[in-house]
């Protein structure tokens, strides 16, 4: 998949309120059976706090502050900002919600890559080259200023590099606006119950995570370090690398 937006057809909610979980093909890029590496509610940054944003907290580590090199991207589904979804994060890393073998009939759910994608945006469909997937809030306000650069850096990789860009709750008024004002050309999804960015601990603004292909976190940058510089310096040494001589 390119940074463009993709074709996508079928799909309809559930009865959950989460991203549609109609069966359809799994993306052709999800290395295998993965899980859940993120766990916590840590919403306390240095742009954007947990108070401004509504979030609970915990004592978990935030993403960004300790190495994660090597470690797989969480799996998720979330609605296409430019879409018409208006439905929570689906972030089912497999098919059952027990540990059961079999799984109970009513324990049974579509993993976040498995769902039908028409109007979603799922993050292994982003997995065939690398990725840098940015994180944001629509508030404060300086928040989303940090967003223009780095989007910007899209048009200079063109198709060697995905670029996705996640809202993190929000009202979807102020997503989209946002998004029509600032002239976006990249994929944005809206993690509208901040599931998504519960499970991957985000904290700061901005928090810009870089992978390999295949979705293997190869470094994140948060606050400062989030520079454009610093975002294009990391995917220029990335696609340096000979293919499958990244170090994890």
């Amino acid at each position: 998949m390119s940074a463009g937006r993709p074709d996508r057809s079928g799909g309809a909610e559930d009865d959950s309120g989460a991203v549609p979980s109609a069966p359809s093909p799994p993306s052709p890029f999800r290395p295998g059976a993965r899980y859940s590496l993120f766990v916590g509610l840590a919403f306390v940054g240095i742009i954007a706090v947990a108070a401004v944003n509504g979030f609970n907290t915990d004592e978990a580590t935030l993403l960004g502050t300790e190495p994660v090199r090597g470690e797989p991207l969480a799996e998720f589904a979330v609605p296409d900002v430019r879409g018409p979804l208006d439905l929570d994060a689906n972030i089912a890393q497999d098919d059952c919600a027990t540990s059961q073998n079999p799984c109970p009939e009513a324990d049974r759910r579509t993993p976040a890559c498995e769902i039908d994608p028409k109007d979603a945006i799922r993050i292994c469909d982003f997995f065939d080259r690398p990725l840098a997937i940015s994180f944001w809030f629509t508030s404060p306000r300086a928040c989303v200023g940090t967003q223009d650069p780095i989007y910007d850096l899209a048009e200079r990789f063109g198709e060697r590099v995905n670029f996705l860009s996640v809202a993190i709750r929000g009202g979807r008024p102020d997503v989209e606006r946002i998004v029509t004002e600032h002239a976006w050309d990249v994929p944005v999804g809206w993690d509208r119950d901040g599931a998504v960015s519960n499970v991957y601990r985000v904290g700061v603004c901005p928090t810009v995570g870089i992978a390999r292909p295949g979705g293997i976190f190869e470094e994140v940058l948060i606050g400062d370090d989030a520079n454009p510089e610093r975002v294009s310096d990391e995917l220029d040494a990335l696609l340096a690398k000979p293919t499958g001589q990244e170090e994890g």
